[in-house]
């Protein structure tokens, strides 16, 4: 992870020496299939960790989030997600959607097809 003041090319495969390593973000039941993959690059954090902005893969999951932790903006690289917001409205987002969650978000997050995107966390 770097945390020096430049730019940053973001890379579908994570570090290019290194690629993606193993994550523990999501529940082990949250999990849909045989599959618990999940895989994390963070290209930069800042110290305290507060902005955050890299590459991550999760295998199919669902999850009912009462309140998401974070604002997190995403750029889907491959697979599919589809949230579902308090109001029972569903959007799906593939490979080349942007989406913005807002922190404090209440939804349903459901991964339906292995999802790689591009993240930036801001706490």
């Amino acid at each position: 992870m770097r945390m020096e003041s430049k730019v940053y090319r973001m890379i579908p495969g994570g570090d290019p020496n290194s690629g993606l390593q193993p994550s523990n973000l999501t529940p082990q039941d949250a999990f849909t299939t045989g599959d618990r993959t999940e895989l994390n690059h963070t290209f930069y954090a800042t110290k305290d960790e507060s902005v955050l902005s890299g590459v991550w893969e999760c295998a199919p999951c669902r999850e009912e989030i009462e309140s998401y932790p974070v604002h997190e903006m995403m750029t889907v690289i491959s697979g599919s997600v589809t949230l579902t917001n308090a109001d029972g409205i569903s959007d799906t987002f593939k490979a080349g959607d942007v989406f913005f969650i807002p922190k404090g978000t209440k939804c349903i997050w459901h991964i339906t097809e292995t999802l790689r995107k591009f993240y930036m966390i801001a706490s």
